[in-house]
């Protein structure tokens, strides 16, 4: 995607509207950018999931998604400027910064935003279930 002019990306915008990603906001992840920063960081990096998908566009810097695969062990996808990734929900994952500490993020939503993080376990959640579920038939 071309990060550089996100307002105007026809590849984006083509996205949102396939997608119905009706809500975004832009959020940036540097000590001087975002309150409790300290607080924040580690609070990302905790093993949860979501009860909806988890949507996010690199527009500037780098930093790591770790998901766990079907065996239960983490894979560390490395994401940075014009990279998009969707975390179904129902996922364990964390995210991290890399060496640069500075991420620029669009947070992408169908709908309102929905914020909550379930720290894991957090097994009996519909959605963890139903995760497990699509794991198994692509297995």
């Amino acid at each position: 995607l071309d990060a550089d002019n996100y307002e105007t990306d026809p590849c984006l915008k083509e996205i949102r509207r396939a997608e119905n990603y009706s809500w975004m906001d832009i959020v940036t992840i540097h000590k001087d950018k975002l309150p409790n920063y300290e607080e924040k960081i580690k609070t990302f990096y905790e093993e949860h999931l979501h009860l909806d998908d988890e949507i996010r566009y690199i527009l500037e810097g780098s930093g790591y998604f770790d998901v766990r695969d079907k065996d239960d062990k983490w894979i560390r996808i490395s994401m940075e400027k014009g990279d998009m990734i969707t975390l179904p929900a129902g996922i364990y994952h964390r995210f991290t910064l890399d060496e640069n500490n500075y991420v620029k993020a669009m947070r992408l939503f169908v709908g309102e935003p929905v914020w909550t993080a379930y720290n894991r376990p957090a097994d009996d959640f519909p959605a963890r279930k139903q995760y497990m579920k699509f794991l198994a038939e692509e297995a």
